[in-house]
């Protein structure tokens, strides 16, 4: 299993259930394809300066049925351009959840995250335990691993390069026997 694990920092909480992933860069902007230009409009409608505060590797926090409504593109590719390493919540909207993970991008499902935690603390993702920890009060909380296909399209890198991996090795099994 190659995903390494992740060490991030809170960048900001959805207080919200049912957060509509078009709100991150406004309803009115998800038409924008200039990955620079969506990215420095993400979360504008929250905090003005929310791109020039995030780092590379941090993390998003959500509650229940994050990523409700259309799964538009525009608003995790700005967050992916930013540095924004993935998204803990506790439940996702199906077909957000679908459209990111064929994308490889992360999106864990850790009942009791966004009651755990506080906007700048360092999170620690371990993929072999199944744990979210929380550098701040010590906290570890169990996270819903993933099946076998997800963490297949998140260990190649999405949806595309996993397909290309099985077809090969069901063309040539031989060449990928260990």
């Amino acid at each position: 299993m190659s995903l390494a694990n992740l060490r991030g920092r809170v960048a900001w909480i959805f207080d919200e259930d049912d957060f509509d992933i078009d709100l991150i860069v406004g309803v009115r902007n998800i038409k924008i394809t200039d990955v620079s230009e969506l990215a420095a409009l993400a979360m504008a409608d929250y905090l003005p300066d929310f791109a020039s505060t995030v780092r590379k590797g941090d993390v998003l926090v959500g509650g229940r049925n994050f990523g409700y409504g259309h799964p538009h593109y525009p608003a995790m590719r700005a967050m992916r351009h930013l540095g924004i390493s993935c998204v803990i919540a506790e439940s996702f909207s199906p077909g957000f959840f679908r459209g990111e993970m064929s994308m490889g991008f992360p999106l864990v499902t850790c009942s009791g995250i966004r009651a755990a935690v506080a906007r700048g603390d360092a999170l620690e993702v371990n993929w072999d335990t199944s744990e979210v920890s929380i550098t701040r009060t010590g906290e570890t909380l169990p996270l819903q691993p993933f099946s076998a296909s997800e963490r297949g399209m998140l260990d190649a890198g999405g949806l595309i390069p996993y397909l290309k991996t099985r077809i090969a090795k069901a063309e040539n099994p031989e060449a990928h026997a260990p």
